[in-house]
């Protein structure tokens, strides 16, 4: 909004969004063990204040561990219950293969462990879908009430927050955090409970059948780690620069085709190409050397656990023979062996996935813990102005976007109702920045501002607000119907009116001739109509408004010069009577002004009608004479 800053549409990808990166944060797998990972500064803080939105949730969260525990209980005992199976089945066998003509198979118990063991799996699976269906609604309430509380905050952010942000920054703490957050309660949480679960009852169920396998297993865990640390270590730096690479990919791309004309009409094609072509490249060799790293580690894993599985067999194949083992036992184990090297890599993976997410969550904290706007109304008051009209004075106003660096000082000004007020000056003199202490966007340092003789501070902004209508220099129209984005300006209108409104903008021709008409939608940048025509709607939306005070922002520069006759000659009748505050560049459309004010560096340097600034022979004088004298054909619009 204001000339003073810098302008924030920064290009390239929105900045901060951690996301599960290029491989999708494996769950269960390895595809986020060497990426990096963005830490917060304040952990413990921060996840403490997280697992403060997850306290109403404490029953069902219990829930959801009582039925994770069953659920993985069931699962882990299963192996040792088809062990017996088989042993068993092996006994039968041994005793034929022996001679003994006694010698059969127990069908029956056989079959009845087989039952047992189905059930178990089936009842497992009961607890794991009870588990889920408790688990997404925890994490999609406490979502849903994170979201709301980030959606009522940014109503109350003070525009100078928006000011200072990117607009990628924003949506990437108010959606991509939020949605990481959300993706890791609802299924890295159930699974890092369930991998931890799965650790411990693994461990337990190994030490029942053999103290000493379990040791020999657990001997691999060191060599486990050092294959894990050093491959993930090798690919931290890929993985970085895969995402530095990916993000100039991004931005590239982006520029490109936001501003695909203007690389046509200067025959930049090539270069793009080639620009696009080096960075592809990089991009390609840190891609292919972080994935191939990273999936090494599970192929160096198995190899790890397949030396363990060596040690077991043979370990476990001398305890068979000296009968201090049944061969079930040994089947069982290795399947526990199986089972146990999996959870901890998961929660390997998953510990960098909640690293991400407390990231994550620390930066949606720091928006919600942004400094609000001022209170609404000054002590609690709440002034409706009932019948406005249009009085408005600024008495010893300063202002500055910075404490230390004033652009007003101390200014007045007073402006009657029904008059034309023009607002000129050199850019960054702080013509806009008027307009937003007016509308109360920014607060005043010092003074006050005045409206009917009520101080603006004792209005609520919707209140205040509604009492201006405005066209600004740059177009905003919405995904939507023409109808739709004309009647924007006022609830509850009717088509009559918005037919009129749009007669009046001289818009009605235009709108007539599209294939739809008034019907016709929109797309994303309202790019299917001219930037004159779109012009047209949001003059049309601001006389349906029917405002008390207008602000026009330059809102005939992209007109044509015959379009901006009628738009003058609409604005002189939607003008009367009403206060103006008019932003001009040509100085040609203010001169039947009832004040023009000249600003510079913040300051009203000259005030007056156009025959009294001009006879004055100062600031204004230069200005209007830079734009108007040196040609006969310039010289007959003055």
């Amino acid at each position: 909004m204001s000339e003073q800053r810098g302008g924030n549409m920064a290009k390239g990808p929105a900045p901060g969004g951690p996301g599960r990166g290029p491989m999708g944060g494996g769950m269960g797998g390895m595809g986020g063990m060497g990426m990096p990972v963005q830490k917060a500064k304040n952990f413990k803080g921060t996840l403490r204040r997280l697992m403060g939105y997850l306290r109403p949730q404490r029953i069902k969260l219990l829930a959801v561990l009582v039925t994770a525990i069953l659920s993985t209980a069931f699962a882990i005992f299963s192996p040792k219950i088809l062990g017996e199976a088989t042993t068993k089945l092996f006994a039968g066998m041994m005793g034929r293969l022996n001679g003994d003509p006694n010698a059969s198979f127990d069908l029956p118990g056989i079959w009845q462990i087989v039952v047992f063991l189905a059930g178990l799996y089936v009842v497992s699976s009961i607890f794991s879908y009870i588990q889920g269906f408790l688990m997404a609604g925890v994490a999609q309430k406490t979502v849903y009430g994170l979201r709301n509380e980030v959606n009522a905050k940014l109503g109350k952010l003070p525009l100078k927050y928006f000011d200072s942000k990117t607009h990628g920054e924003i949506l990437s703490r108010a959606v991509n955090d939020v949605d990481n957050i959300s993706n890791t309660l609802q299924q890295s949480l159930t699974q890092l409970i369930t991998s931890v679960i799965t650790i411990l009852g693994v461990i337990i169920m190994m030490l029942t059948i053999s103290p000493w396998l379990t040791l020999i297993l657990l001997l691999t865990l060191p060599l486990s780690m050092i294959v894990i640390k050093g491959a993930a270590g090798r690919s931290q730096k890929h993985f970085k620069a895969q995402q530095m690479e990916l993000g100039k990919l991004n931005g590239h791309v982006e520029e490109m085709f936001s501003g695909h004309k203007i690389v046509k009409a200067y025959g930049q094609e090539n270069i793009s190409v080639e620009k696009f072509d080096t960075i592809n490249e990089r991009l390609y060799e840190s891609g292919w050397k972080a994935q191939f790293v990273s999936g090494n580690i599970m192929p160096l894993m198995s190899m790890v656990s397949n030396i363990g599985y060596v040690f077991i067999s043979v370990v476990g194949g001398i305890m068979v023979t000296n009968g201090n083992i049944s061969i079930g036992n040994i089947q069982a184990f290795i399947q526990y062996a199986r089972q146990f090297s999996m959870p901890l890599v998961q929660t390997a993976n998953i510990a960098n996935i909640i690293q991400s997410t407390i990231a994550s969550a620390e930066r949606v904290f720091e928006l919600l813990d942004e400094e609000e706007e001022i209170p609404e109304a000054a002590g609690g008051s709440d002034v409706k102005l009932a019948a406005p009209k249009g009085d408005v004075a600024l008495r010893g106003v300063s202002f500055g976007y910075k404490e230390d660096a004033m652009l007003i000082e101390n200014m007045d000004i007073e402006v009657k109702s029904g008059q034309m007020v023009a607002i000129v000056g050199p850019t960054g003199a702080g013509k806009t920045t008027l307009v937003n202490l007016l509308m109360r966007f920014y607060e005043v340092n010092e003074g006050s501002i005045t409206i009917d003789g009520t101080d603006i501070t004792r209005m609520k902004r919707g209140n205040l607000r509604s009492l201006f209508g405005m066209v600004l220099q740059d177009t905003w129209l919405f995904n939507g119907t023409i109808r739709d984005n004309i009647a924007y300006g006022r609830v509850g209108t009717t088509e009559a009116e918005i037919i009129e409104a749009a007669r009046a903008a001289h818009a009605d021709h235009f709108i007539r001739t599209l294939p739809e008409g008034y019907d016709t939608v929109l797309n994303e940048e309202a790019s299917n109509l001219s930037q004159g025509q779109k012009q047209l709607l949001t003059i049309a939306r601001a006389i349906l408004a029917d405002p008390a005070i207008l602000i026009l922002d330059e809102a005939t520069s992209s007109v044509d010069t015959r379009t901006e006759i009628y738009i003058q000659k609409a604005m002189h009748e939607l003008m009367q009577d009403r206060t103006s505050f008019v932003i001009a560049h040509r100085l040609s459309t203010i001169r039947d002004a009832d004040l023009i004010l000249v600003m510079n560096h913040g300051s009203v340097v000259e005030k007056g009608t156009h025959e009294e600034l001009l006879s004055q022979g100062g600031f204004y004088a230069d200005l209007y004479n830079s734009q108007f004298v040196g040609g006969g054909m310039q010289q007959s619009v003055v």
